[in-house]
């Protein structure tokens, strides 16, 4: 059974930092890419990042980028999303997905959610002062 297991939200002051954690199991997990998105109150869900299966390309949404590192450790099953200088902006419930890709095309996808089809439960993020 493919599965998705996010951890690592929490609040946090604006300013501070936070690691989410994405678990894969039960697939190939170095054959798919996997992406980060968000969804806030009211709001649609939207991309963040992506890393590719070999970790050779990663993408980032234009409001994140220099504030959110993704990475991957393919031996652990694990995808990561440092983020840094957290804003009120950045709440919202995060979400891990992965799709099979060999090459770069799912992490040209961000912006289309519904194009990844595994997904994790997400974790709550929230930036308050």
């Amino acid at each position: 059974q493919l599965q998705l297991v996010e951890s690592g939200g929490g609040l946090v002051h604006p300013g501070g930092s936070l690691r989410l954690s994405c678990a894969a199991s039960g697939f190939t997990f170095d054959g798919y890419a996997v992406g980060w998105f968000r969804q806030a109150p009211g709001k649609e869900r939207e991309g963040v990042s992506c890393i590719t299966n070999s970790s050779n390309f990663a993408n980032y949404a234009h409001d994140v980028r220099g504030r959110f590192t993704i990475s991957r450790d393919n031996a652990k099953n694990m995808v990561y999303l440092q983020m840094n200088n957290l804003k009120h902006e950045d709440t919202g419930i995060y979400f891990c997905a992965a799709d099979w890709d060999p090459g770069s095309y799912m992490c040209t996808m961000i912006h289309r959610p519904g194009q990844y089809h595994v997904w994790g439960q997400g974790t709550q993020v929230t930036v308050s002062s």
